[in-house]
Protein backbone atom coordinates (compact mmCIF):
# COMPACT_ATOMS: atom_id res chain seq x y z
CA UNK A 1 0.00 0.00 0.00
CA UNK A 2 1.65 3.12 -1.05
CA UNK A 3 0.43 7.03 0.20
CA UNK A 4 -0.33 9.01 -2.50
CA UNK A 5 -2.80 12.04 -2.58
CA UNK A 6 -6.56 10.61 -2.78
CA UNK A 7 -7.92 10.77 -6.20
CA UNK A 8 -11.26 12.39 -7.00
CA UNK A 9 -14.02 10.81 -8.65
CA UNK A 10 -15.56 12.18 -12.03
CA UNK A 11 -19.21 11.71 -10.22
CA UNK A 12 -21.15 14.18 -8.11
CA UNK A 13 -20.39 13.52 -4.39
CA UNK A 14 -23.29 12.20 -2.72
CA UNK A 15 -25.83 14.23 -1.00
CA UNK A 16 -28.03 13.28 2.06
CA UNK A 17 -31.10 12.19 0.15
CA UNK A 18 -34.17 14.80 0.67
CA UNK A 19 -37.22 12.83 1.73
CA UNK A 20 -36.35 9.39 3.09
CA UNK A 21 -34.82 11.21 6.72
CA UNK A 22 -36.31 10.68 10.25
CA UNK A 23 -38.54 12.81 11.53
CA UNK A 24 -35.65 14.90 13.89
CA UNK A 25 -33.80 15.58 10.96
CA UNK A 26 -33.51 19.10 9.09
CA UNK A 27 -31.22 19.47 6.13
CA UNK A 28 -29.87 22.58 3.79
CA UNK A 29 -30.60 23.74 0.46
CA UNK A 30 -27.69 22.01 -0.87
CA UNK A 31 -28.58 18.60 1.19
CA UNK A 32 -25.17 18.65 2.15
CA UNK A 33 -25.45 19.47 5.71
CA UNK A 34 -27.92 17.31 8.12
CA UNK A 35 -29.02 18.34 11.57
CA UNK A 36 -30.70 16.55 13.98
CA UNK A 37 -32.87 18.68 16.21
CA UNK A 38 -34.19 16.78 19.38
CA UNK A 39 -33.59 13.65 21.24
CA UNK A 40 -30.88 11.66 20.47
CA UNK A 41 -32.35 9.31 18.03
CA UNK A 42 -34.76 9.36 15.04
CA UNK A 43 -31.48 10.95 13.06
CA UNK A 44 -31.42 8.27 9.64
CA UNK A 45 -30.14 9.52 6.80
CA UNK A 46 -29.51 7.90 3.14
CA UNK A 47 -27.02 9.19 0.64
CA UNK A 48 -29.07 10.31 -2.88
CA UNK A 49 -27.51 7.68 -5.17
CA UNK A 50 -25.95 4.79 -4.77
CA UNK A 51 -22.03 4.39 -3.36
CA UNK A 52 -19.48 2.96 -5.89
CA UNK A 53 -16.94 0.66 -4.85
CA UNK A 54 -13.75 2.75 -3.31
CA UNK A 55 -15.97 5.37 -3.14
CA UNK A 56 -14.78 7.23 0.03
CA UNK A 57 -18.36 8.79 1.83
CA UNK A 58 -16.55 11.80 3.46
CA UNK A 59 -18.28 14.03 6.27
CA UNK A 60 -17.02 16.43 9.19
CA UNK A 61 -18.71 16.06 12.19
CA UNK A 62 -19.51 19.52 12.18
CA UNK A 63 -21.81 19.04 15.57
CA UNK A 64 -21.18 17.14 18.75
CA UNK A 65 -23.11 17.48 21.85
CA UNK A 66 -21.39 15.70 24.92
CA UNK A 67 -24.77 15.19 26.77
CA UNK A 68 -25.82 12.05 25.18
CA UNK A 69 -24.27 8.84 25.11
CA UNK A 70 -23.07 6.97 21.93
CA UNK A 71 -22.29 8.30 18.54
CA UNK A 72 -22.59 8.07 15.09
CA UNK A 73 -23.82 5.14 13.08
CA UNK A 74 -23.19 4.34 9.54
CA UNK A 75 -23.01 2.01 7.17
CA UNK A 76 -24.48 0.87 3.49
CA UNK A 77 -27.74 -0.79 2.76
CA UNK A 78 -28.79 -2.71 -0.83
CA UNK A 79 -32.45 -1.18 -0.57
CA UNK A 80 -33.20 1.94 -2.67
CA UNK A 81 -34.10 4.30 0.21
CA UNK A 82 -36.44 5.80 -2.06
CA UNK A 83 -39.08 2.90 -1.65
CA UNK A 84 -39.19 3.33 2.23
CA UNK A 85 -42.19 5.13 3.56
CA UNK A 86 -41.69 7.27 6.64
CA UNK A 87 -43.53 5.30 8.89
CA UNK A 88 -40.84 2.40 7.95
CA UNK A 89 -37.52 4.30 9.14
CA UNK A 90 -37.16 3.20 13.08
CA UNK A 91 -35.79 5.31 15.42
CA UNK A 92 -32.48 3.53 15.10
CA UNK A 93 -30.44 2.04 12.27
CA UNK A 94 -28.73 -0.45 15.38
CA UNK A 95 -30.58 -2.52 15.95
CA UNK A 96 -33.90 -1.36 14.43
CA UNK A 97 -32.60 -1.36 10.65
CA UNK A 98 -29.90 -4.17 10.67
CA UNK A 99 -31.83 -6.80 11.67
CA UNK A 100 -33.67 -6.13 8.76
CA UNK A 101 -31.91 -8.14 5.49
CA UNK A 102 -29.94 -5.97 2.87
CA UNK A 103 -28.15 -3.39 5.70
CA UNK A 104 -25.20 -3.43 7.21
CA UNK A 105 -24.42 -0.56 9.98
CA UNK A 106 -21.84 -0.38 12.88
CA UNK A 107 -21.55 2.71 15.52
CA UNK A 108 -18.35 4.65 15.53
CA UNK A 109 -16.49 4.80 18.72
CA UNK A 110 -17.40 7.34 20.72
CA UNK A 111 -13.95 8.39 21.37
CA UNK A 112 -13.41 9.15 17.96
CA UNK A 113 -16.65 11.07 17.65
CA UNK A 114 -14.76 14.55 18.07
CA UNK A 115 -16.04 17.74 16.72
CA UNK A 116 -14.81 18.36 13.33
CA UNK A 117 -13.05 15.23 12.56
CA UNK A 118 -13.61 13.86 9.29
CA UNK A 119 -15.04 10.45 8.71
CA UNK A 120 -14.90 8.78 5.87
CA UNK A 121 -15.86 5.31 4.97
CA UNK A 122 -15.86 2.87 1.87
CA UNK A 123 -16.85 -0.42 0.60
CA UNK A 124 -14.76 -3.09 -1.64
CA UNK A 125 -14.77 -5.86 -3.75
CA UNK A 126 -14.32 -8.42 -1.12
CA UNK A 127 -17.54 -6.87 0.50
CA UNK A 128 -15.49 -5.36 2.88
CA UNK A 129 -16.33 -1.90 4.91
CA UNK A 130 -13.52 0.38 6.05
CA UNK A 131 -13.08 3.88 7.75
CA UNK A 132 -10.66 6.50 8.55
CA UNK A 133 -10.83 9.56 10.77
CA UNK A 134 -9.38 12.22 9.42
CA UNK A 135 -7.53 10.44 6.03
CA UNK A 136 -5.53 8.40 8.71
CA UNK A 137 -5.07 4.19 8.13
CA UNK A 138 -7.76 2.47 7.45
CA UNK A 139 -9.38 0.63 9.65
CA UNK A 140 -11.40 -2.81 8.90
CA UNK A 141 -15.34 -1.81 10.44
CA UNK A 142 -17.31 -5.18 8.91
CA UNK A 143 -17.24 -7.49 6.48
CA UNK A 144 -20.10 -9.28 4.47
CA UNK A 145 -21.54 -6.89 1.90
CA UNK A 146 -23.42 -8.25 -1.26
CA UNK A 147 -21.42 -6.18 -3.65
CA UNK A 148 -23.22 -7.92 -6.56
CA UNK A 149 -26.19 -4.53 -6.27
CA UNK A 150 -26.07 -0.94 -5.58
CA UNK A 151 -25.29 -0.14 -2.56
CA UNK A 152 -26.67 3.51 -0.73
CA UNK A 153 -24.61 5.18 2.61
CA UNK A 154 -26.54 4.66 5.85
CA UNK A 155 -25.67 7.65 8.15
CA UNK A 156 -27.52 7.92 11.73
CA UNK A 157 -26.92 10.85 13.48
CA UNK A 158 -27.17 9.62 16.50
CA UNK A 159 -26.14 10.58 20.74
CA UNK A 160 -23.44 12.73 20.87
CA UNK A 161 -23.39 13.52 16.99
CA UNK A 162 -25.84 16.38 16.52
CA UNK A 163 -25.11 17.32 12.75
CA UNK A 164 -22.66 16.31 9.99
CA UNK A 165 -21.69 17.62 7.04
CA UNK A 166 -20.72 15.63 3.16
CA UNK A 167 -17.56 16.84 1.60
CA UNK A 168 -16.34 15.89 -1.62
CA UNK A 169 -15.78 11.75 -2.56
CA UNK A 170 -12.66 10.96 -2.94
CA UNK A 171 -11.23 7.32 -4.43
CA UNK A 172 -9.76 4.71 -1.89
CA UNK A 173 -6.51 2.40 -2.41
CA UNK A 174 -7.01 -1.71 -1.88
CA UNK A 175 -6.16 -2.70 1.53
CA UNK A 176 -4.19 -5.93 1.28
CA UNK A 177 -4.73 -8.67 3.69
CA UNK A 178 -1.16 -8.06 4.68
CA UNK A 179 -1.98 -4.40 5.96
CA UNK A 180 -4.58 -5.72 8.31
CA UNK A 181 -2.36 -5.03 10.98
CA UNK A 182 -4.11 -5.65 14.70
CA UNK A 183 -4.24 -1.91 15.18
CA UNK A 184 -6.16 -1.58 12.19
CA UNK A 185 -8.91 -3.89 13.59
CA UNK A 186 -12.00 -2.08 14.90
CA UNK A 187 -14.65 -3.25 17.21
CA UNK A 188 -16.13 -5.74 15.47
CA UNK A 189 -18.31 -6.95 18.53
CA UNK A 190 -21.24 -5.02 19.72
CA UNK A 191 -20.52 -1.87 21.50
CA UNK A 192 -23.41 -0.82 23.73
CA UNK A 193 -27.23 -2.34 23.79
CA UNK A 194 -28.39 -0.60 20.65
CA UNK A 195 -25.69 -2.43 18.81
CA UNK A 196 -26.23 -6.11 19.68
CA UNK A 197 -27.94 -6.95 16.56
CA UNK A 198 -25.23 -6.02 14.24
CA UNK A 199 -22.58 -9.03 15.29
CA UNK A 200 -24.70 -11.37 13.57
CA UNK A 201 -24.88 -9.55 10.36
CA UNK A 202 -21.61 -8.27 10.37
CA UNK A 203 -19.15 -10.81 11.53
CA UNK A 204 -16.03 -10.23 9.99
CA UNK A 205 -14.48 -13.01 7.45
CA UNK A 206 -12.18 -15.20 8.46
CA UNK A 207 -12.82 -14.59 12.68
CA UNK A 208 -10.31 -17.17 13.49
CA UNK A 209 -7.76 -15.24 11.98
CA UNK A 210 -8.51 -12.03 13.44
CA UNK A 211 -8.55 -13.92 16.38
CA UNK A 212 -5.48 -14.96 16.33
CA UNK A 213 -4.10 -11.54 15.61
CA UNK A 214 -5.10 -10.05 18.66
CA UNK A 215 -4.24 -13.52 20.93
CA UNK A 216 -0.86 -11.02 22.40
CA UNK A 217 -3.66 -9.20 24.33
CA UNK A 218 -4.33 -12.56 26.14
CA UNK A 219 -2.86 -13.88 29.66
CA UNK A 220 -1.33 -16.23 28.03
CA UNK A 221 1.29 -13.50 27.46
CA UNK A 222 0.63 -11.75 30.23
CA UNK A 223 4.03 -12.70 32.08
CA UNK A 224 5.99 -10.97 29.52
CA UNK A 225 3.57 -7.95 29.37
CA UNK A 226 3.07 -7.05 32.92
CA UNK A 227 6.18 -6.66 34.81
CA UNK A 228 5.99 -9.32 38.09
CA UNK A 229 5.00 -7.41 41.24
CA UNK A 230 8.23 -7.66 43.31
CA UNK A 231 10.58 -6.39 40.14
CA UNK A 232 7.36 -3.52 40.13
CA UNK A 233 8.01 -2.66 43.46
CA UNK A 234 11.73 -2.06 43.05
CA UNK A 235 11.13 0.76 40.62
CA UNK A 236 8.56 2.27 42.29
CA UNK A 237 9.08 4.63 45.20
CA UNK A 238 7.46 4.27 48.87
CA UNK A 239 5.06 1.38 47.69
CA UNK A 240 4.84 -0.70 50.78
CA UNK A 241 5.61 -4.06 51.30
CA UNK A 242 4.52 -6.33 52.14
CA UNK A 243 0.97 -6.52 50.86
CA UNK A 244 -1.82 -8.55 52.15
CA UNK A 245 -3.17 -10.94 48.71
CA UNK A 246 -6.65 -12.04 49.55
CA UNK A 247 -8.74 -9.36 48.02
CA UNK A 248 -8.95 -10.44 43.38
CA UNK A 249 -10.99 -10.03 40.94
CA UNK A 250 -14.98 -11.30 40.97
CA UNK A 251 -15.52 -14.22 39.03
CA UNK A 252 -18.89 -11.74 37.39
CA UNK A 253 -16.98 -9.94 35.20
CA UNK A 254 -17.71 -7.99 31.42
CA UNK A 255 -18.44 -9.90 28.86
CA UNK A 256 -15.09 -8.76 27.23
CA UNK A 257 -12.72 -9.15 30.36
CA UNK A 258 -10.28 -12.51 30.98
CA UNK A 259 -9.38 -13.48 33.86
CA UNK A 260 -5.93 -15.03 34.98
CA UNK A 261 -5.92 -18.41 37.27
CA UNK A 262 -5.28 -16.63 40.14
CA UNK A 263 -8.43 -14.14 39.26
CA UNK A 264 -5.02 -11.17 40.37
CA UNK A 265 -5.39 -9.93 36.56
CA UNK A 266 -7.43 -8.87 33.73
CA UNK A 267 -7.31 -8.37 30.20
CA UNK A 268 -9.50 -7.38 27.56
CA UNK A 269 -10.16 -9.51 24.33
CA UNK A 270 -10.05 -6.91 21.65
CA UNK A 271 -8.01 -3.79 20.86
CA UNK A 272 -11.98 -1.63 21.10
CA UNK A 273 -13.42 -4.34 23.93
CA UNK A 274 -16.61 -2.47 25.61
CA UNK A 275 -17.88 -4.92 27.92
CA UNK A 276 -14.84 -4.50 30.31
CA UNK A 277 -16.26 -3.87 33.88
CA UNK A 278 -14.45 -6.30 36.71
CA UNK A 279 -15.30 -6.00 40.21
CA UNK A 280 -13.32 -7.25 43.54
CA UNK A 281 -14.32 -10.17 45.09
CA UNK A 282 -14.79 -8.36 48.61
CA UNK A 283 -15.73 -5.50 49.66
CA UNK A 284 -12.90 -2.87 50.49
CA UNK A 285 -12.76 -2.46 53.78
CA UNK A 286 -12.62 1.23 55.90
CA UNK A 287 -9.07 2.36 56.39
CA UNK A 288 -8.28 0.01 53.21
CA UNK A 289 -5.76 1.02 50.38
CA UNK A 290 -5.70 -1.32 47.36
CA UNK A 291 -3.01 -0.92 44.90
CA UNK A 292 -3.52 -1.99 41.08
CA UNK A 293 -0.86 -2.03 38.45
CA UNK A 294 -2.09 -0.70 34.44
CA UNK A 295 -0.96 -1.83 31.33
CA UNK A 296 -1.22 -0.55 28.26
CA UNK A 297 -0.63 -0.75 24.48
CA UNK A 298 0.90 2.73 24.06
CA UNK A 299 -2.06 3.46 21.07
CA UNK A 300 -3.07 7.13 20.77
CA UNK A 301 -6.53 6.23 22.22
CA UNK A 302 -8.70 8.54 24.34
CA UNK A 303 -9.97 7.24 27.87
CA UNK A 304 -7.87 5.34 30.07
CA UNK A 305 -9.72 3.99 33.65
CA UNK A 306 -12.92 4.28 35.45
CA UNK A 307 -12.77 3.62 38.94
CA UNK A 308 -16.28 3.17 41.44
CA UNK A 309 -17.64 1.84 44.66
CA UNK A 310 -20.94 0.24 44.98
CA UNK A 311 -23.04 -1.66 47.55
CA UNK A 312 -24.16 -4.13 45.23
CA UNK A 313 -22.69 -7.60 45.82
CA UNK A 314 -21.65 -8.49 42.27
CA UNK A 315 -22.84 -12.34 42.92
CA UNK A 316 -26.37 -10.86 42.38
CA UNK A 317 -25.08 -9.37 38.92
CA UNK A 318 -25.57 -11.51 36.03
CA UNK A 319 -22.94 -11.05 33.19
CA UNK A 320 -24.42 -11.28 30.32
CA UNK A 321 -26.55 -7.96 31.92
CA UNK A 322 -23.49 -5.81 32.72
CA UNK A 323 -23.65 -2.72 30.31
CA UNK A 324 -21.05 -1.41 27.90
CA UNK A 325 -21.32 1.95 29.23
CA UNK A 326 -21.10 1.91 33.06
CA UNK A 327 -22.61 4.90 33.35
CA UNK A 328 -25.77 2.85 33.48
CA UNK A 329 -25.52 1.67 36.87
CA UNK A 330 -26.41 4.51 38.52
CA UNK A 331 -29.97 4.00 37.31
CA UNK A 332 -30.46 1.19 39.30
CA UNK A 333 -31.04 0.67 43.50
CA UNK A 334 -27.95 -0.01 44.85
CA UNK A 335 -25.47 2.59 45.90
CA UNK A 336 -22.87 3.31 42.93
CA UNK A 337 -20.40 6.09 42.92
CA UNK A 338 -17.90 6.54 39.89
CA UNK A 339 -14.98 8.27 38.86
CA UNK A 340 -13.96 8.89 35.42
CA UNK A 341 -11.12 10.81 33.92
CA UNK A 342 -7.81 9.88 35.10
CA UNK A 343 -4.63 10.71 33.26
CA UNK A 344 -3.70 9.14 30.69
CA UNK A 345 -1.10 6.63 32.77
CA UNK A 346 2.60 5.02 31.96
CA UNK A 347 2.28 1.11 31.05
CA UNK A 348 3.18 -0.14 34.44
CA UNK A 349 1.84 2.34 36.59
CA UNK A 350 0.62 1.50 40.07
CA UNK A 351 -2.36 3.25 41.48
CA UNK A 352 -3.97 3.75 44.43
CA UNK A 353 -7.31 3.89 46.23
CA UNK A 354 -7.73 4.49 50.10
CA UNK A 355 -11.06 4.35 51.34
CA UNK A 356 -11.15 6.77 54.24
CA UNK A 357 -13.04 6.98 58.17
CA UNK A 358 -14.62 10.01 56.70
CA UNK A 359 -15.80 8.75 53.21
CA UNK A 360 -13.26 10.12 51.58
CA UNK A 361 -11.61 8.05 48.98
CA UNK A 362 -7.90 9.18 48.44
CA UNK A 363 -5.83 7.91 45.80
CA UNK A 364 -2.03 8.19 44.51
CA UNK A 365 0.40 7.31 41.19
CA UNK A 366 3.62 5.24 42.08
CA UNK A 367 3.53 6.26 45.21
CA UNK A 368 2.69 9.57 45.39
CA UNK A 369 -0.59 11.20 46.54
CA UNK A 370 -2.65 13.07 44.44
CA UNK A 371 -5.67 14.00 46.80
CA UNK A 372 -9.44 13.04 47.34
CA UNK A 373 -10.68 11.61 44.32
CA UNK A 374 -14.39 11.09 45.57
CA UNK A 375 -16.68 11.20 49.02
CA UNK A 376 -18.69 8.05 49.39
CA UNK A 377 -21.09 6.88 52.43
CA UNK A 378 -18.57 4.51 54.46
CA UNK A 379 -20.93 3.43 56.75
CA UNK A 380 -22.22 0.81 54.14
CA UNK A 381 -20.51 -2.52 52.45
CA UNK A 382 -18.56 -1.57 49.17
CA UNK A 383 -17.10 -3.23 46.64
CA UNK A 384 -14.61 -2.16 43.90
CA UNK A 385 -15.13 -2.09 40.36
CA UNK A 386 -12.83 -0.55 37.57
CA UNK A 387 -13.82 -0.54 33.82
CA UNK A 388 -10.70 -0.43 30.96
CA UNK A 389 -11.24 1.41 28.26
CA UNK A 390 -8.96 3.25 25.93
CA UNK A 391 -5.32 2.65 25.84
CA UNK A 392 -5.42 0.63 29.24
CA UNK A 393 -5.88 -2.49 28.22
CA UNK A 394 -4.98 -5.25 31.56
CA UNK A 395 -5.04 -4.33 34.98
CA UNK A 396 -3.11 -6.19 37.57
CA UNK A 397 -4.51 -6.41 41.31
CA UNK A 398 -1.08 -6.32 43.30
CA UNK A 399 -2.66 -6.21 47.04
CA UNK A 400 -3.84 -4.59 49.51
CA UNK A 401 -2.73 -2.64 53.35
CA UNK A 402 -4.76 -1.83 55.77
CA UNK A 403 -4.15 1.12 58.24
CA UNK A 404 -4.68 1.38 61.54
CA UNK A 405 -7.62 4.32 63.00
CA UNK A 406 -6.14 7.73 63.30
CA UNK A 407 -5.39 9.35 66.79
CA UNK A 408 -4.78 12.62 65.73
CA UNK A 409 -6.99 15.27 66.77
CA UNK A 410 -8.76 17.30 64.28
CA UNK A 411 -6.47 20.68 64.13
CA UNK A 412 -3.39 18.24 63.70
CA UNK A 413 -5.06 16.38 61.12
CA UNK A 414 -5.57 20.22 59.28
CA UNK A 415 -2.46 21.18 60.08
CA UNK A 416 -0.48 17.97 58.72
CA UNK A 417 -2.40 18.30 55.60
CA UNK A 418 -0.28 17.90 52.43
CA UNK A 419 -1.05 19.50 49.56
CA UNK A 420 -1.82 17.01 47.46
CA UNK A 421 -4.29 15.92 50.09
CA UNK A 422 -6.27 19.69 49.50
CA UNK A 423 -9.93 20.33 47.67
CA UNK A 424 -8.06 22.99 45.90
CA UNK A 425 -6.00 20.44 44.44
CA UNK A 426 -8.67 17.45 43.62
CA UNK A 427 -10.78 20.50 41.78
CA UNK A 428 -7.83 21.13 39.37
CA UNK A 429 -7.15 17.68 38.66
CA UNK A 430 -11.11 16.70 37.92
CA UNK A 431 -11.77 20.19 36.23
CA UNK A 432 -9.00 19.72 33.88
CA UNK A 433 -10.94 17.83 31.47
CA UNK A 434 -13.55 19.76 29.42
CA UNK A 435 -15.88 17.10 28.98
CA UNK A 436 -18.71 16.35 30.94
CA UNK A 437 -18.26 12.97 30.99
CA UNK A 438 -14.87 12.55 32.65
CA UNK A 439 -16.05 13.22 35.81
CA UNK A 440 -17.03 12.08 38.85
CA UNK A 441 -20.90 10.95 39.21
CA UNK A 442 -22.39 9.53 42.21
CA UNK A 443 -26.14 7.89 41.05
CA UNK A 444 -26.71 10.42 38.46
CA UNK A 445 -25.37 9.88 35.57
CA UNK A 446 -26.38 13.06 33.60
CA UNK A 447 -24.92 15.68 35.94
CA UNK A 448 -21.29 16.61 35.83
CA UNK A 449 -19.34 16.89 39.16
CA UNK A 450 -17.40 19.87 39.66
CA UNK A 451 -16.13 19.03 43.56
CA UNK A 452 -17.02 22.01 45.58
CA UNK A 453 -14.45 23.28 48.30
CA UNK A 454 -15.36 22.69 51.68
CA UNK A 455 -14.33 23.27 54.91
CA UNK A 456 -12.55 20.26 57.39
CA UNK A 457 -14.99 18.76 59.63
CA UNK A 458 -13.63 17.47 62.76
CA UNK A 459 -15.22 13.96 63.54
CA UNK A 460 -16.78 15.20 66.89
CA UNK A 461 -18.88 17.61 64.80
CA UNK A 462 -20.14 14.85 62.27
CA UNK A 463 -24.14 13.62 63.02
CA UNK A 464 -24.07 9.97 63.54
CA UNK A 465 -27.25 8.09 61.75
CA UNK A 466 -29.03 6.20 64.25
CA UNK A 467 -28.68 2.46 65.22
CA UNK A 468 -31.38 1.37 63.06
CA UNK A 469 -30.40 3.58 60.21
CA UNK A 470 -32.88 6.74 60.87
CA UNK A 471 -32.44 10.46 59.33
CA UNK A 472 -30.03 12.23 61.15
CA UNK A 473 -32.43 15.46 60.81
CA UNK A 474 -36.11 13.85 62.52
CA UNK A 475 -34.47 10.46 64.02
CA UNK A 476 -37.98 9.31 62.84
CA UNK A 477 -37.90 7.60 59.24
CA UNK A 478 -35.55 5.28 57.89
CA UNK A 479 -32.59 6.44 55.54
CA UNK A 480 -33.72 6.10 51.79
CA UNK A 481 -32.01 9.42 50.30
CA UNK A 482 -28.49 9.96 49.16
CA UNK A 483 -27.32 13.65 48.59
CA UNK A 484 -26.02 14.77 45.62
CA UNK A 485 -23.01 15.66 44.80
CA UNK A 486 -21.21 14.37 48.09
CA UNK A 487 -22.54 10.74 47.98
CA UNK A 488 -23.67 10.29 52.06
CA UNK A 489 -26.75 8.69 52.69
CA UNK A 490 -28.13 10.43 56.13
CA UNK A 491 -31.75 11.25 55.32
CA UNK A 492 -35.03 10.33 55.02
CA UNK A 493 -36.65 11.60 51.32
CA UNK A 494 -39.12 14.26 53.32
CA UNK A 495 -36.30 15.90 54.99
CA UNK A 496 -33.83 15.56 52.19
CA UNK A 497 -36.27 17.70 50.26
CA UNK A 498 -37.24 20.25 52.97
CA UNK A 499 -33.08 20.50 53.23
CA UNK A 500 -32.55 21.17 49.61
CA UNK A 501 -35.03 23.79 49.62
CA UNK A 502 -33.32 25.53 51.84
CA UNK A 503 -30.92 28.98 51.23
CA UNK A 504 -27.16 27.62 51.36
CA UNK A 505 -28.13 23.71 52.09
CA UNK A 506 -25.36 21.73 52.93
CA UNK A 507 -24.96 18.22 53.95
CA UNK A 508 -25.53 17.43 57.73
CA UNK A 509 -22.54 15.40 57.48
CA UNK A 510 -19.64 17.26 55.72
CA UNK A 511 -21.29 20.55 54.69
CA UNK A 512 -21.15 20.61 51.10
CA UNK A 513 -23.38 22.11 48.97
CA UNK A 514 -26.42 19.98 47.78
CA UNK A 515 -26.71 20.25 44.29
CA UNK A 516 -30.02 17.26 44.68
CA UNK A 517 -31.32 14.49 46.94
CA UNK A 518 -32.04 11.35 45.11
CA UNK A 519 -34.39 8.56 46.65
CA UNK A 520 -32.77 5.22 46.53
CA UNK A 521 -34.63 1.58 46.84
CA UNK A 522 -33.44 -1.53 48.54
CA UNK A 523 -34.21 -4.50 47.55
Amino acid sequence: RTSVPPASLNVDSPRFHPHTKGKNIRLDGQLRRATRKNSFCNGITFSHRPVHLYEKVRLRLSGVHTGWSGALRFGFTSLDPSELLATDIPKYACPDLVTRPGYWAKALPERLAQKDNVLSFWADRHGRVFYSINEGEPILFHCGLSIGCPLWAIIDIYGITQEVTLLESTLAESVGSSCLSAARLSAYLPQSSHDSANYSNNQLENNQAAVAKMANLQLNNCTQLIPCCSALRAGVRDLPSPLDNDLHFHPIRGSDIILSADRSAACIHFLDSSRTLVFSDRPLHVGETLYVEVGHLGLPYFGALLFGLTSCDPASLNASDLPADPDVLLDRKEYWVVHRGFPMPCSGDVFSFSLLPNGEVHHGVNGVGRGRLLCVDSSQVLWAFFSLHGAVNRLRILGTLRSSPPSTSPSSTSQSSSPDDSDSDLAFSVNRSSSASESSLVTAPSSPLSPPVSPTVAASELPSAGKNGECTICFDQEVDTVIYTCGHMCLCNDCGHKLKRLINACCPICRRPIKDVIKTYRL
